[in-house]
């Protein structure tokens, strides 16, 4: 049985307990969102309807015990579209071929290059800003999409303006440098860098789909590496940067399977960021032991789902704490939901006093794994 004082506690990111970003949508947001799109209420006010709603869940957040807070992404309709969006040269294309409904042809977006790109008055900056100001004294975390996910997601689509693959990642480096310095001038000392390109490279799946397709998914984890840890390169040394590798949380849905083994050598072990988030709540994440390729970095263990409700028990949390403390010290250890409650606007199938009730058990857990 894991012992009742095996750590201690942190003042800084990541926390014993954290989070990973997005909430539920309230039902003010998405009647807010709806007017909007029906042209009866202007963007202002839509601000407006956000500004009152991402007080509301800062102060709940606050009241929780939460040490760094997040807008829960209400600003956004997708977790990674709407930054891609925001990068100069990028343009929103349409991936429906018609006849679907509205909600499928909706979800059926993403991005396209059609200039060089570029970093520059990019509304998030402007986004953190004003949660800070709503956040008071605590600690703002920040959510982006990963450069290898810009990479990952606009090879999909193709490009005519980069036709040489170093061009198009040395303009995705400036583009995060250029970001990462704006958030932090902006006030940002903790930012995320959310990521499924790496739950991707676990599946057995989608691996043997890239090899298809006459990519090696071994060269391309090794150059992604690359990629994340020259955008951060950079960074000021009072900020944190963490990565989280999702294997897709749309709905409550998930798209990719498999353990860590196939990356973990790679990504754990040469990645400089600070920390890793890494999904934990179930078997398509597979065990442990990949885990022993982490360094000095800290690893949040994502072990309470966000896909459903239902709470996990708290003396299997510890349990599983105490097993991959065998892989990493466990001062190197946190605990967290395995990813956020609305990766999209539509959310995930629990209701809110779920989503607060699953917060309570990682709060009520860590604090008891460490004293």
């Amino acid at each position: 049985m894991i012992s009742p004082v095996i750590g201690s506690k942190r003042n800084a990111p990541p926390f014993r307990y954290d989070i990973v970003g997005s909430f539920l949508r309230t039902d003010e947001i998405k009647t807010g969102r709806n007017l909007f799109e029906q042209g009866e209420i202007t963007a202002e006010q839509l601000y407006e309807i956000e500004n009152q709603e991402i007080s509301k869940l800062l102060e709940q957040e606050k009241a929780l015990g939460l040490k760094a807070v997040t807008d829960g992404e209400f600003r956004r309709s997708w977790w990674h579209l709407d930054f891609f969006f925001g990068i100069q040269g990028t343009q929103k294309i349409s991936l429906n071929q018609g006849g679907g409904s509205k909600e499928t042809a909706q979800r059926a977006e993403s991005f396209k290059i059609v200039g060089k790109i570029a970093f520059t008055d990019h509304p998030m900056i402007g986004q953190f800003i004003k949660t800070q100001q709503l956040a008071g004294d605590t600690p703002v975390k920040m959510t982006i999409p990963s450069p290898a996910l810009f990479h990952f997601v606009q090879d999909y689509n193709g490009n005519e303006i980069y036709p040489e693959r170093e061009m198009l990642y040395a303009d995705i480096i400036a583009v995060y440098r250029a970001a990462i310095q704006a958030f932090y001038d902006a006030g940002c000392r903790y930012l995320q860098l959310d990521d499924t390109t790496w739950g991707t490279l676990c599946s057995g799946k989608h691996r043997a789909h890239l090899r298809s397709r006459g990519i090696d998914p071994d060269q391309l984890a090794q150059d992604y590496v690359r990629l994340i840890n020259e955008s951060i390169s950079l960074r000021p040394a009072d900020m944190t940067i963490a990565l989280h590798v999702c294997r897709g949380n749309f709905r409550s849905t998930w798209f990719a399977a498999g353990g860590y083994e196939p990356i973990a050598e790679v990504l754990f072990a040469q990645a400089e960021v600070d920390a890793f988030f890494l999904e934990y709540d179930n078997e398509r994440s597979g065990d442990f032991a990949p885990l022993r390729f982490i360094r000095d970095q800290f690893v949040v263990l994502g072990l309470v789902t966000t896909k459903h409700g239902g709470l996990e028990s708290k003396e299997q949390l510890k349990l599983r704490i105490e097993e991959a403390a065998q892989y990493v010290n466990i001062e190197q250890l946190c605990l967290s939901p395995q990813c956020g409650f609305a990766s999209t606007e539509e959310g995930n199938m629990l209701t809110e006093e779920e989503q607060w009730d699953k917060l309570r058990l990682v709060i009520e857990t860590a604090n008891e794994v460490w004293i």
